[in-house]
């Protein structure tokens, strides 16, 4: 009888995990996403999708839908009830007095262009993304000119469903 070796995941894979982990807590189902924030090997904070404090979820009273008129024409609706996962950690660690200089971010996706401004304000060098987002690509841009290195698990590029 042979015994597989076991293999321990990387410590990305790892981190990945705790982010898929806290994404159970997210309440909208158009982006169950979770967020883990790092440095050293050690969980400094983490966060999931969710309504700020006190207000109502998506999960509970449904989507509250902003539409979106790009450059070239086209609308896209938004759920905008929501912090995102990124938001949120960072939320978290400004509460508690945690500083992100030099951390690394554990994320679903690619960050929407908002929390790439927060990830670069905040300090934050490193950015793993389990795939990438439909609309990250001006997010990209913006990590590549901030020196933010930014890895992705997969090429799989992830799209919410038009409403």
């Amino acid at each position: 009888m042979s015994e597989e070796k076991y293999i321990r995941p990387s410590w990305d894979e790892y981190f990945i995990e705790l982010a898929n982990a806290a994404a159970k807590r997210a309440t909208c189902d158009r982006g169950r996403s979770g967020c883990v924030i790092v440095k050293d090997k050690q969980v400094l904070v983490t966060g999931y999708v969710g309504s700020p404090m006190g207000l109502p979820h998506c999960d509970e009273v449904g989507h509250q839908f902003k539409k979106t008129m790009h450059e070239d024409g086209s609308v896209t609706n938004h759920c905008v009830r929501t912090v995102h996962a990124e938001q949120n950690a960072i939320c978290q660690a400004a509460k508690r007095g945690i500083a992100l200089e030099g951390a690394t971010l554990y994320c679903r996706m690619t960050p929407c262009r908002v929390c790439a401004m927060l990830i670069i304000n905040c300090g934050i060098k490193r950015v793993v993304c389990e795939k990438k987002y439909h609309a990250g690509l001006e997010s990209e841009e913006m990590f590549k000119q901030a020196s933010i290195e930014l890895v992705f698990f997969e090429e799989e590029v992830l799209r919410y469903d038009k409403q």
